[in-house]
């Protein structure tokens, strides 16, 4: 009898043992990186860099790009720009190299800015696509025409694997060229951009739309092949009295199209996808987000239509943090958390990827919900239903590393370093997903922080099944020994 109580509580601590290994997430702790960029200068490509080559032909479609089309995955939209007339509105596109079987027809639309005036901007819906399938696209006619190929991520599922690449504060520098070509290089299958495009606005005058432009070919070289989910940052709002400019994100809008209608978004500026396993909810920081306002509603709507059993892994993209340990922008973040951050811990967020700050950040799960000044709890405290929030504003643009963080490190902080970078998130299951961030060192892709993370809404199904299989099994083990 003694021996079989002594097995009973050996297998109960072997077993509370492995839940709790299981159930902890595992990566860097509050650190502080020591590294000291060699920064390269934080100056814009020339206009004749090679990254900005205009494609050969008359009226070549450049600065291609696509993005989701629709709810689910099953669409893509391609934007493209002819430079000196409209030309074909069309996209032929297929399941083989050269063979196009279908044909989508789009729309055009141009603007001014200043005294710039716009090539023709292409936007084109093209649906009802197989899921996990490769499709080649040709836009153009004759020997202007070019050709392009994406993959469709696989069916709604939540075990199904995926990787995203995550950039943000991008530019057009040096810096920036090697953050996209080391994404490139990750594997990422798609893109999640945090904001802050082509910093076209530190320009004056016809040099605005012109360095939108070289932006737009740069970025091609992936955008055109693996959708990029935008979301807006402060450089896009452009708002320049000084030369009659006063309507916010007139470029951005005219050139980015986003799927926002699909989520029932009244604004392109926010809206809301479903990819593989993911459940992505794209925000604006820069239009009216407080209560009642049409954000507001979207995102209280938005967030009663996310299915955790179909989608297990919830994502917010944003461009301001809100946590951030860095000297710039400290507590910017401040009033959307106040408005926002009990839904986020409510939902059980996964992820809050966000940009603005020119330094890499990983903050642990950790909320500010309880926040009570009276009993002295003001600052915030662990919370396993919290994201974690993620700043990935270190793109490489000309204003260059934000270099002084907060000091001491605050006991939210897991890791830090002002560098330049991006993060891939390898979702591997509906339990589990790998997290890296990779820094840029002179060229070089350098992985550097790596985390473990569980879901927050399936790892404490997981333990709470692993628990009652235990219960019954030491039950039945009582009950065979009696």
């Amino acid at each position: 009898m003694l021996e079989s109580s002594f097995h009973q509580r050996l297998l109960l601590s072997v077993l509370l043992f492995l839940i709790v290994i299981s159930s902890v997430e595992q990566g860097s702790a509050r650190i502080t990186s020591s590294f000291v960029r060699n920064e390269w200068p934080a100056v814009d490509m020339p206009l004749d860099h090679e990254a900005f080559a205009i494609p050969e032909g008359y009226n070549a479609p450049q600065q291609v790009r696509i993005t989701q089309g629709d709810y689910e995955g099953k669409g893509v939209i391609i934007s493209w720009v002819t430079p000196d007339e409209p030309g074909s509105n069309k996209v032929q596109y297929g399941k083989s190299k050269n063979k196009y079987e279908f044909t989508a027809e789009g729309r055009v639309t141009n603007y001014t800015f200043y005294k710039y005036k716009s090539g023709y901007i292409h936007h084109c819906l093209v649906d009802n696509l197989e899921y996990d399938t490769k499709y080649y696209y040709k836009l153009g006619a004759g020997e202007s025409a070019r050709e392009f190929w994406f993959q469709t991520p696989p069916k709604i599922d939540p075990d199904a694997p995926y990787t995203f690449g995550i950039i943000g504060d991008l530019g057009q520098t040096y810096n920036s060229l090697s953050t996209v070509e080391h994404c490139m290089q990750s594997g990422a299958q798609a893109v999640l951009f945090v904001g802050d495009l082509s910093y076209a606005d530190r320009y004056r005058y016809n040099d605005v739309g012109i360095r939108w432009d070289s932006w737009g070919r740069f970025v091609e070289r992936s955008a055109a092949y693996h959708p990029w989910l935008w979301s807006v940052g402060n450089h896009e709002i452009e708002y320049k009295p000084f030369m009659g400019e006063v309507t916010p994100f007139r470029s951005y809008l005219h050139r980015i199209a986003t799927p926002y209608l699909a989520s029932n978004s009244s604004s392109p500026l926010w809206y809301a996808v479903r990819r593989a396993s993911a459940h992505i909810i794209v925000l604006s920081s820069y239009s009216p987000f407080v209560k009642y306002t049409p954000q507001w509603r979207w995102l209280a709507e938005e967030l009663t239509r996310v299915d955790r059993e179909k989608t297990p892994w919830l994502i917010v993209i944003m461009h301001v943090p809100i946590y951030n340990s860095n000297v710039k922008h400290y507590t910017e973040g401040e009033s959307m958390q106040s408005v926002y951050e009990s839904w986020f811990v409510k939902a059980k967020v996964d992820f809050i990827f966000a940009g603005h700050v020119h330094a890499y950040e990983r903050s642990y799960r950790i909320s500010s919900i309880h926040y009570n000044l009276s009993r002295g709890d003001w600052y915030p405290k662990p919370d396993k239903s919290a994201p974690v929030y993620v700043t990935v504003g270190d793109g490489g643009n000309q204003e260059g590393l934000a270099a002084k963080f907060i000091d001491p490190q605050p006991e939210y902080s897991a890791f830090r370093e002002a560098s330049y970078g991006h993060s891939t998130l390898e979702i591997k299951n509906r339990t589990h997903a790998f997290y890296h961030w990779n820094r840029n060192d002179d060229g070089k892709k350098v992985p550097t922080d790596f985390a473990v993370f569980l879901n927050r809404y399936w790892a404490g199904k997981l333990q709470s099944r692993r628990f009652k299989k235990m219960k019954n099994y030491l039950r039945s083990v009582t009950e065979n020994n009696r």
